[in-house]
């Protein structure tokens, strides 16, 4: 961090919130506030005499309330800027009648209680979101009477306990009599892996940190007996395996179960009930000290960053990177990446490892000084733009812009817009025409393939990226669907109009299926919603038509599903023979009749 403080080439925001980001890749503004510290950074030395005089005494956040600071304080020992802040809402010199001694105590006069916040606006070419975690808080989980018994502990207060910067200067002391215990329990996965509270992933780093407390514990107090209460141990990294039979050896007990009830005893010492499932039986354990291993979760200011960015989460509410494998640290919006744990629980070492791949990946999106885009985008033909909004509403990289109520026509912004082709899909007045995938290519390829015998074929529309790519791996694998499927490809799912599906049952195919990615994995954020709305529509007209719904169908299959697609084309074709001639016909009038 002093680093990063120092580089001439970085500008460092502190107590700094991202509030608003527009733009697209190679050119975001990122308005930031940049909240009012009260002391000028440049000129405060941390010499600390105004904490000294300050009367007001709060809770420490930075050792969990373990210890206390004052109004005015260093965050946290070797913070960058080395100055001190003022918590406004706690100090009392906002009328200097009442208090102001820290302002008489600075020499430098560094102190300033009508600084106010800033907002600041940068032009940045490329977004790192690395927002990281937040601590479980175990208080809901009453079973380990966290917020009953003084002695019952968190993994991350127990690190500041131990820590020789915190409040006991490393020494190990019960909270209750400052005495050194002579036994701890260990509870793992609180907060994780449960299907009631807290998250139902894993946390990753949880067991290692227990182990290595352990070990710590091991050196420097032989005696304590220690015990670990556990689903199952995941030491899965390098070396990992080694420090958790290292833990076994010394001595520390692992008891594969979780409490069920906790109770304190006569001298605050806490007595533990666990079913030990090697054993089947209920056994009591008693210890000096509890450590709750707690689970990580996203950061509370996750889900206000999706929106402004317009990104993706997980189901676990953590960032959802683009693909696992082949971008496992880009965001599906271009020039947006993702470092640490703002992605999904990890540990030090692979938070590096990730940063490190982003910063890689910006490198290599920036070094040239320009950017180079597809040339498979959209673009709108004014005349017929009616200025409904509608694409607007679609995009899912807001690449597009149009005054509605003015009515100025819709403009294609071609550096952000990645060529899915919903909105073109979407228009009613055929103004908005996706380059290299134009409504007369695609008809074209439609009528191409049933031009000869289309009652024998099944008609398919594959996304480029999931279906189209799984019928792909389908052929690679050797696996056999039938011969008479006819795949046209198409970008997204989203690019697929209802002008292509009537007119293929126009040219008398008997059955339609639409095939993109699956809802939530969709390449191009969330367009594959609008292909589910658009193929309801149609499902709804083909019914009031008295044309059956079944002839057309839809189907999420991904690249690496070919047992899956080729599943779908046996299914499809079963569906294609059940068509008869007669009803293709009736179908061709009806469709040219109306």
């Amino acid at each position: 961090m002093t680093d990063v403080g120092r580089h001439p080439g970085i500008t460092l925001y502190t107590m700094s919130e991202v509030v608003d980001v527009k733009g697209y890749v190679g050119n975001f503004d990122v308005r930031i506030l940049k909240k009012a510290r009260y002391v000028d950074e440049k000129e405060c030395t941390a010499c600390g005499d105004c904490a000294t005089v300050c009367p007001v005494i709060r809770p420490d956040e930075f050792n969990l309330g373990l210890s206390s600071r004052r109004a005015i304080y260093s965050p946290f020992p070797q913070a960058v800027p080395s100055a001190y802040v003022i918590n406004v809402n706690e100090c009392l010199g906002h009328n200097p009648v009442v208090c102001a001694k820290c302002k008489d105590a600075c020499d430098k006069g560094c102190i300033d209680f009508h600084m106010s916040d800033q907002e600041i606006v940068e032009n940045v070419g490329t977004i790192v979101v690395a927002t990281g975690f937040e601590v479980y808080d175990p208080t809901e989980m009453d079973e380990y009477a966290y917020s009953r018994f003084e002695n019952v502990l968190t993994s991350v207060e127990f690190e500041r306990l131990i820590n020789a910067g915190g409040p006991t200067k490393g020494e190990l002391v019960r909270p209750t009599d400052r005495k050194p215990p002579r036994s701890i329990g260990f509870v793992q996965c609180v907060g994780s892996r449960s299907a009631r509270k807290g998250g139902s992933y894993c946390s990753n780093t949880c067991c290692m940190n227990t182990v290595k407390s352990t070990l710590m514990l091991k050196e420097h107090y032989p005696d304590m007996e220690i015990k670990v209460f556990y689903i199952d141990m995941r030491a899965f990294g390098k070396g990992f395996e080694d420090l958790y039979t290292r833990s076994r050896r010394l001595g520390v007990r692992y008891v594969r179960g979780l409490p069920g009830t906790v109770e304190e005893d006569g001298r605050r010492g806490l007595r533990i009930a666990v079913e030990n499932t090697t054993t089947g039986k209920l056994e009591m354990h008693d210890v000096d000290m509890m450590v709750l291993a707690v689970g990580m979760k996203p950061a509370s200011k996750t889900r206000k960053l999706q929106e402004i960015m317009g990104l993706q989460l997980t189901p676990d509410g953590f960032f959802l990177e683009a693909h696992p494998k082949l971008q496992p640290v880009d965001a599906a919006t271009r020039g947006v990446f993702y470092a640490g744990c703002a992605e999904g629980p990890k540990d030090i070492k692979e938070s590096v490892t990730q940063a490190s791949a982003a910063a890689a990946r910006v490198i290599r999106l920036m070094h040239k000084g320009e950017i180079t885009t597809e040339p498979i985008t959209s673009m709108v033909i004014e005349e017929k733009c009616k200025a409904c909004g509608k694409c607007a509403e679609v995009c899912p990289y807001n690449a597009i812009t149009v005054d509605v109520k003015r009515k100025i026509p819709a403009a294609v912004n071609t550096a952000a817009c990645a060529g899915c082709g919903t909105c073109a899909a979407e228009c009613r007045f055929d103004a908005i025409i996706m380059n290299h995938f134009t409504d007369a290519q695609i008809l074209e390829q439609s009528h191409a393939m049933l031009e000869t015998e289309p009652h024998n074929k099944i008609l398919v529309f594959a996304c480029n990226w999931c279906s189209y790519a799984g019928a792909d791996y389908a052929g690679v694998s050797r696996l056999q669907y039938p011969p008479n499927v006819r795949l046209i490809r198409t970008m997204c799912s989203g690019r697929v109009d209802e002008k292509f599906i009537w007119d293929g049952f126009k040219m008398r195919a008997p059955v339609i299926l639409v095939s993109g990615c699956h809802i939530g994995d969709c390449h191009y954020i969330d367009a594959n919603h609008w292909t589910e709305k658009r193929i309801r529509k149609v499902h709804k007209n083909m019914e009031k038509l008295g044309i059956r719904p079944e002839r057309l169908q839809l189907e999420w299959i991904s690249a690496a599903e070919g047992v899956r697609f080729a599943e779908v084309m046996k299914r499809m074709e079963s569906l294609r023979q059940g068509v008869t001639l007669e009803e293709i016909d009736e179908t061709v009038r009806i469709l040219t009749s109306t």
